[in-house]
């Protein structure tokens, strides 16, 4: 039997996903879950509330999924830096296998970030565990200028976002998760290991 708090989760994460954060109604998620309002008010207390549950419930797995194959990584390394290639295929393809089991989800973050939430979400959800693996990339990338470095973090996180939530633009691309993250880890991997432009300094 599934638990009142579950099935309230699971309509959210629906209708989000549907028809938009801003979209959906408190009112709305209660018919589609089959509850009462004060069911909704004992278990979350607000839409936003909701919201931060369920996301949390989402990131927190893929989360813990990344650190553990960063930690391995790291473990098996001894003491020197890591790949940059190592460093991202820990960060980027647990993504893809949780995107894979829940797309729903991958519609919802595409909503999400459509209307503006996502650097909230970020913020709460996943900055604390992208730090260690921008710390990590840092490390794999001595002599790159520290702003030019922080740049190509930023358009990392951009492309990952695109790669996940958006539609290829030529139909054939149209790719499984996982075929999609192992071509950006190529991508960005050439990227990290570009040479700086013109004007750029390297640290003394």
């Amino acid at each position: 039997m599934i638990h009142t708090k579950d099935k309230i989760i699971e309509a959210a994460e629906r209708l989000f996903a549907e028809q938009g954060y801003a979209s959906t109604s408190l009112r709305q998620i209660i018919a589609e879950a089959a509850v009462n309002l004060a069911s909704v008010h004992y278990h979350f207390g607000s839409k936003e509330r909701l919201l931060d549950d369920l996301v949390h419930r989402k990131a927190d797995p893929v989360n813990q999924a990344r650190l553990s194959l960063l930690d391995a990584s790291e473990s098996k390394a001894a003491g020197r830096p890591l790949s940059v290639e190592q460093i991202l295929n820990a960060f980027l393809l647990p993504t893809a296998k949780a995107a894979s089991a829940d797309p729903t989800f991958v519609r919802l973050m595409g909503r999400i970030h459509a209307e503006g939430l996502m650097p909230a979400i970020v913020q709460k959800h996943f900055l604390p565990t992208a730090q260690r693996f921008v710390s990590a990339l840092r490390r794999a990338l001595p002599d790159l200028p520290e702003a030019e470095f922080l740049w190509r973090v930023h358009f990392m996180m951009g492309a990952m976002s695109y790669t996940m939530c958006g539609t290829p633009i030529f139909p054939a691309a149209i790719e499984d998760f996982h075929s999609r993250m192992e071509k950006l880890v190529r991508f960005l991997s050439a990227g990290f290991r570009a040479p700086a432009g013109n004007g750029e300094e390297k640290p003394a």
